[in-house]
């Protein structure tokens, strides 16, 4: 049977060990702001359930996050199943963000790409075809960062090995990059 307190507490210590990671999540915010502020676009990507994420956090902005204000462009690169799946039948199913990054991105726009293992060839591919054309990227990735680690701007790594605990801490950045960006979009 499985140990309710044992899972509370391995939550637990996953997000008491993001303390370290608060300067990056502040710089993680400070692009998102820069960018929407300044005219440019969120573009996000992930897998299975990273994917589901990245569509909560984008939302956050085109809809709302917290009270009523403008709407801000930003683009769940996981939501057109049509797109997704012709470009991975037609190229390869480690392109389909890199691909969209080079049609939608443009100088001042941002990439977030999440990897709980950051071994994700098309999230890796997704953050080199942002460096190619020197776009902003923040990786939200887990245990020690894998290949992904260092390809974008900010890394936000966390460094447990349980899945869904860095999941639950990947949904937490995002909801704490949201807090700490959506006063600045209410001016």
């Amino acid at each position: 049977m499985t140990d309710i307190q044992e899972l509370i507490t391995q939550a637990a210590q996953t997000m008491e060990s993001l303390r370290p990671l608060e300067p990056n999540i502040r710089q993680a915010a400070n692009l998102v702001t820069t960018c929407l502020l300044n005219g440019g676009k969120l573009m996000a990507c992930g897998n299975g359930g990273s994917a589901a994420d990245v569509s909560d956090f984008t939302t956050e902005y085109v809809c709302r996050f917290m009270g009523d204000r403008q709407p801000y462009p930003a683009l769940n690169m996981t939501a057109d199943g049509g797109l997704l799946t012709a470009v991975g039948n037609d190229y390869s199913f480690d392109d389909v963000f890199a691909r969209q990054i080079r049609a939608f991105g443009r100088p001042g726009d941002i990439v977030l790409a999440v990897s709980t293992s950051g071994q994700s060839k098309n999230i890796i591919r997704a953050l080199e075809e942002a460096r190619s054309l020197q776009l902003q990227s923040v990786a939200l990735l887990g245990k020690d960062g894998g290949a992904a680690k260092g390809l974008a701007t900010v890394d936000l790594i966390v460094p447990g090995k349980v899945t869904a605990r860095i999941q639950e801490a990947h949904k937490f950045m995002f909801h704490t990059i949201c807090q700490l960006v959506d006063p600045s979009l209410k001016r």
